[in-house]
């Protein structure tokens, strides 16, 4: 399975206020579809899939909300592509490839969300590294 590709159709962010007082960040991520994607390859054992996804990011309290949308595109083996294509019209998939998907798509929408929030002047949607002091025995 690889990234082959990866575009937003939709990038949406609003803040209401700078009050951050009890703040609660709530994220989710949705795959919304997939689908087989309409390009053809030479290669007969590979398959294109389109996962059309939504990944928001709420912060408490009306005080901002930012949404992305878009399609990633995976290269994967046809067999595994017709699996996937059958369990989805369940809305099931393998865990183990879900959390792959979902990292993918995680891995991007992560550093734009990063970016939003920074324009916006709003605390990250998770703990970033940062170095502290070092403990004296």
């Amino acid at each position: 399975m690889r990234i082959v590709g990866f575009n937003y159709t939709k990038i949406f962010a609003e803040k209401h206020t700078n009050d951050f007082k009890d703040l609660k960040i709530e994220t989710s991520l949705n795959i919304d579809s997939i689908e087989e994607n309409s390009s053809k390859l030479p290669d007969k054992k590979i398959t294109l899939l389109d996962f059309n996804f939504t990944s928001s990011i709420n912060y408490s309290k009306n005080i901002a909300k930012i949404e992305l949308s878009g399609k990633m595109v995976l290269s994967v083996d046809s067999k595994v592509a017709d699996e996937v294509l059958k369990n989805w019209k369940k809305k099931e998939l393998k865990e183990e490839f879900r959390l792959a998907v979902f990292n993918g798509i995680l891995n991007k929408t992560n550093i734009k969300s990063l970016e939003i929030e920074d324009e916006l002047n709003l605390p990250p949607h998770f703990r970033l590294p940062s170095l502290v002091p070092q403990k004296k025995d």
